[in-house]
């Protein structure tokens, strides 16, 4: 079992910046994917951004490419969400989430996490 905490949420005007992290603990391994989600409310749950956990490699939603940025600690146990240049479109609850022992082709997809955050709510103002 995975546990994820979440932290950082708030309100910003548009243009602003915010960080988002997020701690694991339990039985997190070197192959463990730890990302980000987001849910507009009447929206789908969507991909936001993921560190793979073999290799640290990062992949991002075409729509926050270049504004945001996801890291982690050396532990491989905190993953960051680093938002630049916020828009109201970002408005949404953010979710961290984490699988382990996941194949590549899936790794932008829900449906493969396991482990899930509470959420955190971020809210762009204009």
């Amino acid at each position: 079992q995975v546990q994820l905490v979440e932290s950082g949420g708030g309100l910003v005007p548009a243009g602003g910046s915010l960080r988002l992290s997020c701690t694991a603990s339990g039985r997190t391994t070197s192959s463990t994917d730890m990302g980000w989600f987001r849910q507009a409310p009447g929206e789908e749950r969507e991909f936001v951004a993921v560190v793979r956990g073999l290799g640290g490699y990062t992949y991002y939603a075409d729509s926050v490419k270049g504004r945001f940025t996801i890291s982690r600690d050396s532990a491989k146990t905190t993953v960051y969400l680093q938002m630049n240049s916020l828009k109201l479109e970002d408005t949404a609850v953010y979710y961290c989430a984490a699988r382990q022992n996941g194949i590549l082709s899936t790794i932008r997809s829900s449906t493969m996490y396991n482990y899930w955050g509470q959420g955190t709510q971020v809210t762009v103002s204009s």
